[in-house]
């Protein structure tokens, strides 16, 4: 079993916990309130910020085989990721720009961009973002909601460019030399900061 099959088998049960949290199940049915979706869209907004300078940081020290992947991914979030936001933040009112973090955003950003100083660790660290919204996505586009500005949402976590952008990354994870045991502690880490990023701040 690959290092990152190994993970994401011990991250499945954590999507599981995800998808029965309050605030992903409303998104699912769409009846989330609109005052906590536009918290969350403020606080997503101002995480994937610091994810583009997570794999901006990456690239840095990436091997010349995995810099164009890892270019790729900062574009992708910067430009498709926050642009869902962005076109979302009128719709629900959010004040991207004004809008500061709250404790779950900041010590998860925080973990983010000190794992990065460790090229294979910051791999790992920021696995479970883009790996759990891609499988968020797929199992919520099952049987998605009428209400369309949530089924944009989900529509974008589970287009298949979204997970082609997730499998590369994962093959940069096997390539990388990762130690497993550290892989592992890092990436569930990461897993219980998505489940905390749920709770969302209002």
């Amino acid at each position: 079993m690959s290092l990152v099959s190994h993970l994401e088998e011990l991250g499945r049960p954590l999507v599981e916990e995800q998808l029965g949290h309050p605030t992903v199940a409303g998104i699912a049915r769409g009846d989330l309130g609109e005052a906590v979706f536009r918290s969350w869209l403020e606080q997503d907004y101002l995480f994937l910020l610091d994810y583009v300078r997570v794999f901006s940081r990456l690239a840095w020290q990436a091997p010349d085989t995995h810099l164009g992947d890892l270019v790729d991914l900062a574009h992708a979030t910067f430009h498709d990721e926050l642009e869902l936001h962005r076109s979302l933040s009128s719709e629900f009112g959010a004040d991207l720009e004004g809008a500061k973090k709250g404790p779950a955003c900041a010590a998860y950003t925080s973990f983010l961009l000190e794992s990065a100083a460790s090229y294979a660790e910051g791999l790992a660290a920021l696995y479970p973002c883009m790996w759990g919204y891609s499988a968020l996505g797929v199992r919520l586009a099952e049987n998605p909601p009428a209400e369309p500005r949530y089924r944009r949402w989900i529509d974008t976590y589970a287009d298949p460019g979204f997970a082609a952008l997730t499998r590369r990354c994962a093959q940069m994870i096997d390539e990388s030399g990762a130690d497993p045991s550290r892989a592992e502690h890092l990436f569930l880490q990461g897993m219980r900061h998505e489940i905390a990023f749920w709770d969302v701040p209002l």
